[in-house]
């Protein structure tokens, strides 16, 4: 039996998860036909389905699900089957109320809802791990079973848990990290505040203090608890590889609201990496958002195909505005993953549930049922996708990188910063944001990556950052690539440490610059250049070291002193330095020199910036996506044949406002 198999489906899957356990028998059959109408070739089963499967313990009740995995077979459509293990049932909180998960502030969070389990608790993964069992057992050889699916968004609600078997969890993973207590003294800088521990006994995880808690204890408790949940993926699939061949996954959460799971760490482990994503309608640009969500996730995937667990086809429930989709939205929204790497559109839920937690949330079929819009749009999707399966196993297309770590994103946010005023996704959003408005296409990848394939890459706020990544980028430089470094990065090392000598830090050579000291300005308060550029919220004291000065400060604490450089490298090389938090009309004219000093081309129209272009290709093929996102109709130099309507391409294409067009060009790039 193979440990490493292949996800493998007939074109791009287009699928959602089905609750069979919310509706009557008599329904099922009806829903089945009509997913056949829509198209629907991949279901996510069980995934909350232990109170089902288990109703009491030791008790394991299979017969509905053995019939609707029958009834999907029978009609053609694959199964994307949970494991049921991510809430437990309330007969297991009940008899072993020490499974539920403790905050930082000491309390216990109670069965109601979902994920009320501590990944550390033994008692839960000993129950959570039978089930899995009986599960692998009895359909490790179904024919349906396309795909496992292990619990569900790890980490969603219970990715930090501050209970004593966590604690000594914790105390474990140190040990193993740092083997002796001085190493760990030494790492977290506990000479500070009288923190100096004689034994890994006395070490707790960061609960509330009366103050700031230390940095890099804060840190390392969140590689723990990432670790800890991957070790718990791990034993689910140490299981289903006892009884099955077929690939396995967990669906992500690469999205602007969670981030305790260092996801460059789970990737490898997965045979197909899978996102969920929802619009994020408390972000000033949330389909921006969507687009450098795909980008990350694609670079988790090597570069390679993903798979789309979830989106919406409409609003969520759980916003504090649950906005509707526009009519044709859910089709960009769906056609920009695909663009962007994805091989399988799914949606959360097949039929709305009547009630429940998630009960407004929308549907493939809606509470108003077959004769509606949604249902109508929902259609129409999986024709397209249908028509789109021949770009399966081409590569997205990008000269540019931009460099994003998880653990970066923990110490740059936290308790004490330079300022509040700015988080380190901002501005990872604000320089992707202002890439695909130039009309480049963007690989996110991880610190240390290598950086040969790009002409262009941008290190937007890399606080934390190795000595050997950041080698990476200057060796870049050096062989005559280009960088864009943003301040406030370099700084510190992996442990937090400072690095001492002037920020910014690790890339204070390659940038030829020397920062004395940030100075950060007030919220509200606008500083201005010497061009007459703006920025906010940051500046620094900056004194050029072989740069070249490509703009100052005008005005506020930093007059005077350099905001823009570039170093001109021997080799052909250049890096820039952004000191401040430029806006983004300055942001755009900055990356837009660098960009083009690079040679890296737009793929897309900088003049018309509503319109998003893409390129998949592969030897011999290639495919142009053209996403309008504008209200108006727009036009693009293009040839071949249009695969969404089937018309032919002759040197322009056009999109109507709010369409998406992909043309199979007549020649590769």
């Amino acid at each position: 039996m193979s440990t490493t198999p292949t996800f493998s489906h007939d074109g791009i899957a287009y699928g959602c998860d089905y609750n069979p356990e919310q509706w009557d028998r008599s329904v099922w059959r009806e829903d089945v036909a009509l997913m056949q109408e829509a198209g629907v070739d991949l279901v996510a089963l069980n995934i909350f389905g232990w109170s089902h499967l288990e109703p009491r313990p030791g008790e394991f009740d299979f017969a509905g699900l053995d019939e609707i995995l029958d009834l999907l077979h029978e009609a053609g459509i694959r199964v994307n089957l949970g494991t049921g293990t991510a809430s437990a049932p309330p007969w297991l909180t009940f008899r072993h109320p020490e499974i539920l998960p403790e905050t930082e502030d000491g309390t216990t969070r109670f069965p109601g809802g979902r994920q009320a389990w501590c990944p550390s608790s033994a008692v839960f993964r000993r129950y959570a791990l039978e089930l899995v069992e009986r599960v692998a057992e009895r359909y490790g050889e179904h024919p349906a079973v396309e795909l496992w699916h292990v619990s569900n968004e790890l980490g969603c609600h219970n990715a930090l848990c501050y209970d004593d078997e966590s604690a000594e969890a914790f105390r474990g993973w140190l040990r193993a990290r740092y083997e002796t207590i001085e190493r760990l003294n030494t790492a977290w800088g506990t000479s500070f505040w009288s923190q100096q521990y004689s034994d890994f006994a006395e070490i707790l995880p960061p609960r509330l203090t009366l103050s700031s808690r230390n940095p890099s204890q804060v840190i390392d408790f969140h590689r723990f608890s990432s670790d800890e949940l991957l070790g718990y993926y791990r034993a689910e699939l140490e299981v289903l590889r006892r009884h099955s061949s077929v690939p396995v996954t967990t669906n992500f959460m690469v999205t602007a609201h969670i981030r305790n799971l260092d996801y460059w760490q789970w990737a490898p482990e997965m045979d197909v990496v899978a996102n969920d994503h929802y619009l994020d309608n408390r972000l000033a640009d949330p389909t921006a958002e969507l687009a450098f969500a795909s980008d990350l996730t694609r670079g988790l995937a090597g570069g390679g195909a993903w798979l789309l667990m979830e989106q919406s086809t409409g609003a969520v429930n759980w916003q504090p505005q649950n906005l509707a989709k526009a009519t044709g939205e859910m089709t960009r929204n769906s056609l920009t993953h695909v663009a962007k790497g994805a091989e399988a559109i799914c949606f959360f839920q097949w039929r709305a549930s009547l009630q429940g937690s998630e009960k407004f949330h929308s549907a493939l079929l809606p509470h108003a049922g077959t004769d509606s819009d949604v249902w109508r749009e929902v259609v129409e999707l999986g024709g397209t996708l249908d028509r789109l399966d021949e770009i399966t196993g081409t590569r997205v297309q990008a000269d540019v990188a931009l460099l994003f770590s998880w653990e970066n994103w923990w110490a740059a946010d936290g308790e004490s910063r330079p300022t509040h005023a700015i988080d380190h996704l901002s501005q990872v959003h604000a320089v992707h944001a202002s890439l695909r408005r130039l009309g480049h296409t963007v690989d996110v990848v991880r610190p240390g990556a290598d950086l040969s394939a790009y002409r262009l890459v941008v290190v937007p706020n890399l606080y934390l950052v190795r000595d050997s990544e950041a080698a990476i980028v200057s060796d870049f430089v050096a062989a005559g690539g280009h960088a864009v470094v943003t301040f406030f990065s370099g700084i510190a090392d992996e442990e937090d440490r400072v690095r001492p000598g002037g920020y910014p830090g690790a890339f204070r050579e390659l940038l030829g610059v020397n920062v004395e000291e940030f100075a950060p300005v007030l919220p509200g308060q606008v500083l201005t250049l010497a061009s007459g550029r703006t920025a906010t919220a940051w500046s620094e004291r900056t004194r050029a070291r072989g740069a070249e000065v490509v703009d100052s400060f005008a005005d506020g604490p930093s007059a005077g002193r350099p905001a823009i450089t570039r170093n001109r490298i021997a080799g052909g090389g250049d890096a820039w330095y952004l000191a401040t938090n430029l806006d983004a009309v300055a942001l755009d004219e900055v990356l837009r020199d660098a960009a083009a000093g690079a040679g890296a081309l737009p793929q897309g129209d900088p003049d018309q910036p509503g319109l998003e272009v893409v390129r998949r290709a592969d030897e011999g093929r290639s495919y142009l996506f053209l996403i309008n996102h504008s209200t108006n109709d727009v036009e693009l130099s293009a040839s071949g044949r249009e695969l969404v309507t089937g018309e032919p391409v002759d040197s322009i294409a056009r999109v109507p406002a709010g369409a998406v067009r992909v043309i199979r060009e007549d020649r590769t790039r």
